[in-house]
């Protein structure tokens, strides 16, 4: 500074205009332009914003970016980059990236990991394990990347970890005192940070590949991660040796710093000149920094400098540097990837539940079986013992009353005879005075006269066995009725022991359907990592046939846009959809819409989508009650994403005259124009604003269309300010304007414009000569279309839209809108005198 002090400074910045001037002399300068200018009044947080902060973001987008810092030793690279700082004003790009990253980051779903390398002497080293001081470089020769897999990863919960991790890389790192720094850092120091994100209710680059798995009713989805990474690179500052005074070890550091420098200029040279071949491996700097320049990551650059005229040649070097570097194109690719492994974890806790719900499942039916069969087994036992003991009862009582009842008889029998014989041998002849000759008489009277009585015993007799007959066929009815209850339970055996076999067999068959179930699930997993396969193998085609057609890594466009740019020109993965739609079956797509799983719905009707992207599908989708169900999930569904992708499929199925009407006769245009005013997303009001301009082109829907709500839909979408909404918004107007226009040439009528009665015309007005070409081209061709209606000319004069006919009629890039535009002034009456009155000539 002491040196300086008679000397002007050699730099002048304009931060206002972007650009610097580096003066060679008092009366001449060199003027440079840059995407910002800094001076040395910048706060580190403004610093940030400006250089890094986009990168971080696209980095937590799933994108690789990069942060560099380049200048002459002692400009301030490790200050900006790498500064701790005790007062969070001071914390440089280092802290205030993992401050946001960690903010994002889901402690539950993401990883966040980080590395801290040296490169010293052509060697790369750990800092935060210096025992590690020669890792080897690793490229993936499939997609090129670079890796330095022998490097220490160290997982990142929170900020204060983070620091200390920095402190301890720090503490590491090889730095010198030289003339033009008292810390020369005399390393490139290299952070990077590893952000793994789980990805869900979002857009993602895999939308239109079906990974789900249907196993018994339950829909599991293989989780979607996306794979980002943020370099940090504070490299060493260059420097002459005259100058910088090294000498000895100091010397040769610098060498090394000033070889791998001169190597990275060379490279950046060769891309910026688009030469067939860029000299990477010249220095391990260049090969760890491939992707950053030319390559898939989005790059911010910063570069320093001082105004030390003494300096002027490595000021102008450096510059030089940086205007070379924004030449380089790269082409911005998101790395996402199906998490196999959480699906084969979450496949195999539903195949544990699966088998333990079979074997419990086995386990009842088995025991209701041996239930049953022990119940039958007893019941029978019981019947049997219980006829066995009847039987043997009537038996013994049948034995005991036949036995008393011939005692009883043989008792009976004797009295008699006991008391026949006494009376015969009572009577003799001589008592009476009878002659023996009448003695044969007189004893046959007397054997005779008992007999009455043994007659009525003989009676008794035998009513006592018509009884006991009676008794015993009584008995061997009850034994028959015994014997058919038995003959009963054996058959309530004989049909257990068939609903046994029965359910043997059922067990079986489930064993079957779970080996079948086994079997699918196997195919499936074998189909997903093919199709998962083919979609690499075409997004790897697709980068080699792109490469070197997107913008610069340093301009603003944002990473999402240029992802669906290169998204929609992926034929290869047009392809893996059919092949998925083959397979699937279209019915069973659309059933997915209808599933409990929010995210199944997400991805069916992301499927739909695509499949509708295609005219020959629209058919198909129509027929199969495609556009129904997407109508009921555009009206259940409170999911942004679900709104966004099923408003532009039917935007797609709206481009067919026959889908147009079938989307108003289901009240298509009503719910459509109520999703507009709930919604926020842009590019879901640009899907619902395309869909409705495609109604707005046929004829006979205009009246409804108006009648339901579709203009105020569309002039109500123009709240959003985005060009993409504003341009599908004038498409629509002017679709609508045409088909007026149409109408009013066959038919004589004196109605004004629905348009004009609806307020669009103010918009129109306002937005005729808008930057955009697309919003300004479609407005040009409304105006034009709704002049040439005569009913229309009061209003439009009054509301200033003559001047922007005018405008038109001169000023138009298209000469088939200016000649239209001349064309409708020429042929109004009320537009001819009022430009007499204004004196406007029309020539």
């Amino acid at each position: 500074m002491v040196e300086d002090a008679d000397f002007a400074d050699c730099v002048e910045l304009q931060p206002e205009m972007k650009r610097l001037k580096l003066r060679k002399n008092i009366w001449d300068s060199d003027t440079f332009e840059f995407d910002d200018v800094l001076t040395d009044f910048a706060s580190q947080k403004r610093v940030y914003e400006v250089v890094a902060k986009p990168v971080v973001e696209s980095v937590l987008d799933g994108y690789n970016g990069t942060v560099m810092a380049y200048g002459q030793t002692g400009t301030g690279k490790t200050y900006t980059l790498g500064r701790l700082g005790k007062d969070a004003s001071d914390r440089g790009i280092m802290l205030r990236a993992m401050e946001d990253i960690l903010v994002e980051v889901s402690p539950e779903n993401d990883l966040v990991s980080v590395s801290y390398l040296q490169l010293y002497m052509e060697t790369i080293q750990d800092l935060l394990n210096p025992s590690n001081d020669n890792i080897s470089i690793v490229e993936d020769p499939k997609n090129g990347d670079v890796s330095v897999p022998g490097a220490t990863l160290v997982e990142i919960r929170d900020h204060k970890s983070f620091v200390e991790l920095l402190q301890l890389g720090e503490a590491h790192r090889y730095a010198a005192n030289t003339k033009l720094n008292t810390e020369s850092s005399r390393s490139h120091a290299i952070l990077m940070v590893h952000i793994k994100r789980s990805v869900k209710g979002r857009n993602s680059s895999l939308s239109n590949e079906n990974g789900s798995i249907n196993l018994t009713g339950k829909t599991l989805k293989p989780p979607i991660v996306r794979k980002s990474k943020l370099v940090i690179v504070d490299l060493a500052g260059s420097e002459r040796i005259d100058k910088s005074g090294s000498e000895g070890h100091t010397l040769e550091e610098a060498k090394s710093i000033n070889l791998s420098l001169s190597a990275l200029g060379k490279c950046i040279n060769a891309l910026a000149e688009n030469s067939a071949h860029v000299p990477v491996r010249d220095s391990k700097l260049t090969r760890l920094l491939r992707d950053s320049f030319g390559g898939t990551a989005r790059t911010s650059l910063i570069i320093t400098i001082g105004p030390s005229p003494r300096h002027r040649g490595e000021t102008f070097s450096t510059i030089m540097f940086g205007q070379r570097a924004m030449k380089v194109e790269n082409m911005l690719k998101i790395k996402e990837e199906f998490d196999y492994k959480s699906l084969s974890r979450k496949l195999d806790i539903q195949l544990d539940k699966l088998i333990a719900e079979h074997e419990r499942q086995q386990k009842v039916f088995e025991d209701e079986i041996a239930r049953i069969a022990s119940e039958a087994q007893k019941r029978v036992t019981e019947v049997e013992q219980n006829y066995a003991d009847a039987l043997e009862l009537e038996k013994l009582k049948y034995q005991k009353e036949y036995m008393d009842s011939v005692k009883k008889l043989e008792e009976q029998w004797a009295i008699k005879q006991e008391k026949h014989r006494h009376q015969k041998f009572k009577v003799s002849p001589s008592d009476n005075g009878i002659d023996q000759g009448s003695n044969a008489e007189v004893s046959f009277i007397l054997s005779q006269s008992p007999m009455p009585s043994v007659s009525g015993e003989v009676a008794e007799i035998k009513k006592k066995l018509q009884h006991e007959t009676l008794l015993r066929k009584a008995a061997e009815a009850e034994t028959d009725r015994l014997k058919t209850e038995s003959t009963r339970w054996k058959k309530a055996e004989a049909a257990a022991n068939a609903e046994l076999v029965r359910l043997r067999k059922m067990m079986e068959d489930q064993a079957c359907q779970k080996a079948k179930l086994e079997d699918e699930l196997s195919l499936l997993q074998n189909q997903l990592l093919q199709l998962s396969s083919d979609a690499d193998e075409t997004r790897k085609n697709l980068d080699r046939d792109l490469d070197g057609q997107v913008p610069s890594f340093l301009d603003s466009l944002s990473p999402q846009v240029k992802h669906e740019q290169l998204r929609d020109t992926g034929d290869g993965e047009r392809a893996s959809m059919a092949k998925l739609f083959e397979q699937v079956g279209l019915h069973k797509i659309l059933s997915l819409l209808e599933a409990e799983d929010a995210d199944v719905r997400i991805h069916a009707v992301k499927v739909v989508a695509n499949l509708a992207a295609e005219e020959s599908n629209q058919e198909r989708i129509v027929e199969a009650g495609g556009l129904t169900s997407l109508l009921t999930i555009l009206k259940s569904s409170n999911d942004e994403t679900i709104h966004r992708v099923a408003a532009g499929a039917i935007a797609n199925l709206a481009m067919n005259e026959l889908n147009q009407e079938l989307i108003m006769s289901q009240g298509g245009i009503s719910l459509l124009s109520l999703t507009a005013t709930r919604a926020e997303d842009p590019q879901t009001l640009r899907m619902i604003a395309g869909a409705i301009a495609n109604l707005c082109g046929n004829d006979k829907l205009q009246a409804k269309l108006r009648a339901e709500g579709g203009i105020k839909a569309l002039l109500g979408m123009v709240r959003c300010r985005h060009p993409d909404v504003l341009a599908q918004v004038a498409r629509g107007i002017a679709n609508f304007a045409k088909c007026e226009s149409r109408a009013s040439s066959q038919v004589t009528k004196n109605v004004k414009s629905l348009l004009i009665e609806d307020g669009a015309l103010p918009w129109i007005v306002l937005n005729a000569n808008n930057e955009a070409s697309p919003i300004r081209r479609h407005v040009e061709l409304a105006l034009c279309h709704l002049a040439q209606h005569e009913v229309n000319a009061k209003e439009m004069i009054s509301g200033g839209a003559l001047w922007e006919l005018v405008r038109i009629s001169r000023d138009c890039s298209r000469e088939d809108i200016r000649t239209l535009a001349l064309k409708t002034l020429k042929s109004s009456s009320s537009f001819v005198a009022e430009l007499k009155r204004l004196r406007i000539d029309l020539g």
